[in-house]
């Protein structure tokens, strides 16, 4: 049995269970995060963040799913570690860098007239555009629109890892889809050796992308902020968009640009404080 004190934040309504680790840390961690996540018998969330110390970095996170299983990497939640560590007073910078599985990703914090974050600006870092980087189980030098059966329909997919998988699917209309049937199938497909995060996007323009996102390893969720900056690289790949767009999630709006110039994905979104809590496991 553990008892610890926890913060619940949002970026555009992917949720998190967030836990100052400087000074402690978590028992059975993967166990944990299932049992906090759990919506009807823990707190409720997409998974469980810790913000720990770092040698390299201001800070590093640790994150995992709802299924217990470690995650590289979550845009929406580098942004709520963000506001997490400036509001929570454990730091003063407005510009800080946290250590992920993914790599050192540097935030701009955003503030609002009261001294809080509002919004941060993540450099994602570089697209990974080799299918075996990604991974996806292919010879190509890059993986664009690329026939992929699923239940007999052949889909076009274009792969991007931005520190973790992700498979990015055209469909005309996000609204009548049935991702609960469609999105285990590409996760658990055999194409993808460590499973896929999965984006059905519908381009409304050239500035404009709605989305919905099947994460693994907790379904679907209302925000992806790697699945936002794969969409944008791989819709720029396709020539649907021109480097830079606002993408419509279910929770939210995050916009994002590809910099040519140094290669790197930028993210821009809010973060949001929920609720602080004690929880005994």
């Amino acid at each position: 049995m553990q008892t610890f004190k926890f913060t619940k934040m949002h970026g555009a309504g992917n949720d998190y269970i967030y836990v100052n680790c400087l000074d402690k840390r978590i028992e059975d961690v993967n166990e944990t995060a299932k049992a906090v996540s759990d919506r009807h018998f823990g707190i409720g969330s997409d998974g469980l963040v810790l913000i720990c110390p770092s040698e390299v970095a201001d800070f590093r996170m640790d994150m995992y799913n709802s299924d217990g299983t470690q995650a590289e990497m979550c845009g929406n939640a580098t942004r709520c570690v963000g506001k997490y560590v400036h509001d929570k007073g454990l730091t003063d910078k407005t510009t800080i860098t946290l250590e992920t599985l993914a790599g050192i990703k540097t935030l701009e914090l955003n503030l609002n007239d009261n001294g809080e974050v509002e919004t941060v600006k993540v450099n994602m870092g570089e697209p990974i555009l080799v299918p075996k980087d990604i991974p996806i189980d292919s010879e190509l030098d890059r993986f664009i629109s690329q026939p992929v059966e699923v239940d007999g329909k052949e889909y076009l997919v274009t792969g991007v890892s931005m520190g973790n998988p992700h498979a990015v699917i055209y469909i005309d209309d996000t609204d009548s889809l049935e991702i609960e049937k469609l999105g285990p199938k590409f996760e658990n497909h055999k194409l993808f050796p460590r499973r896929i995060n999965t984006e059905f996007a519908q381009i409304v323009d050239r500035k404009t992308i709605k989305m919905r996102v099947w994460e693994r390893g907790a379904g679907e969720t209302l925000a992806c902020g790697t699945g936002a900056c794969a969409t944008l690289v791989a819709s720029t790949l396709n020539n649907l968009v021109d480097g830079e767009a606002d993408l419509v999630l279910l929770g939210g709006t995050l916009h994002i640009k590809w910099d040519k110039e140094d290669n790197c994905v930028y993210m821009t979104g809010p973060s949001k404080f929920v609720f602080d809590g004690e929880i005994t496991i």
